[in-house]
């Protein structure tokens, strides 16, 4: 059985660079890679910690994989982020992002949000209650 080591989210977007600018300037992580060197980008990544996001321009990606073509995108999954301070969090986002869920803590023991990015993808932050 293999031992699997990390898990990078490949998001396709509508333009890579609003969501670079999202994902560093509003959500606070940092700039990764870019392809090309320069605008405009077919690729991107952020990083946080040990979390990493790559986002691909989804027309370029509907060419290199044909299934993708053409399928909406946003709406396909979410990510579940664990953060430290997810109060602070919260109260930094207030006003800068769409909030889709407010904060509550679940019965499963997390205290989370949930927001949308630029292109409908949902993520949720979380931090275990105490």
């Amino acid at each position: 059985m293999p031992q699997f080591q990390k898990l990078t989210p490949n998001l396709l977007v509508t333009n890579v660079e609003r969501s670079v600018a999202f994902y560093t300037d509003v959500l606070g992580f940092e700039r990764g890679m870019f392809v090309p060197d320069v605008a405009p980008f077919v690729f991107a990544s952020v990083t946080s910690g040990s979390v990493e996001i790559f986002f691909n321009d989804a027309v370029v990606a509907g060419q290199e994989y044909p299934t993708l073509a053409g399928r909406p995108i946003g709406t396909s999954g979410t990510m579940f982020i664990e953060v430290k301070d997810l109060d602070a969090y919260y109260a930094q986002l207030q006003g800068a992002v769409t909030i889709l869920v407010p904060l509550v803590t679940q019965p499963y023991g997390m205290k989370e949000f949930a927001i949308t990015d630029p292109d409908g993808y949902i993520i949720t932050f979380a931090e275990r209650a105490s």
